[in-house]
């Protein structure tokens, strides 16, 4: 094996069971199936090195596990934060707006029309893999969804 084989990065483990799981690079997009499992878990995120399995090279071996921690999705019941509801109130409906948190992670606020923001949440939670893969590259290990009348705020925190 070359060192050109190897893959270095984060992974979400998209799919798992007793005899492999699927890891998808949350940079690239890329998709590696395990031809078994180290012991990973759906919904894991993983920083480490995957390298093809010979003779094939069509799976692959989870060979270094730098970390690994479990990422969640939780729909909170408390508002948007008065600095969310306050970036909403200036951006038009349809926007999106990015803030690095205090520390780590990040806060995504969204403006939708006010009858449409229970289906935006839902949206947003539905859309598992990317929420996920976006939280391990943050490398926080839960995203929490608060929303109020025409705002979503996505807080993926540590």
């Amino acid at each position: 094996m070359t060192e050109d084989e190897r893959v270095e990065g984060t992974f979400l483990v998209t799919a798992a069971d007793e005899d492999s799981a699927v890891l998808k690079n949350v940079e690239s997009g890329q998709v590696h199936t395990l031809s078994s499992n180290p012991g990973v878990e759906r919904h894991d995120a993983v920083r480490g090195v995957v390298a093809p399995d010979p003779p094939m090279d069509v799976t692959y071996r989870l060979v270094d596990i730098e970390s690994r921690w479990g990422v969640t999705v939780e729909l909170s019941d408390e508002s948007p934060t008065a600095d969310s509801r306050d970036i909403a109130a200036d951006q038009p409906v349809g926007e999106l707006t990015r803030r690095e948190r205090a520390g780590t992670g990040e806060i995504h606020v969204i403006t939708v029309p006010e009858e449409e923001t229970e289906q935006a949440v839902a949206d947003v939670a539905d859309d598992e893999e990317n929420t996920l893969s976006r939280a391990a590259r943050l490398g926080v290990n839960r995203v929490e969804i608060r929303a109020a009348p025409g705002v979503v705020a996505v807080r993926y925190m540590p």
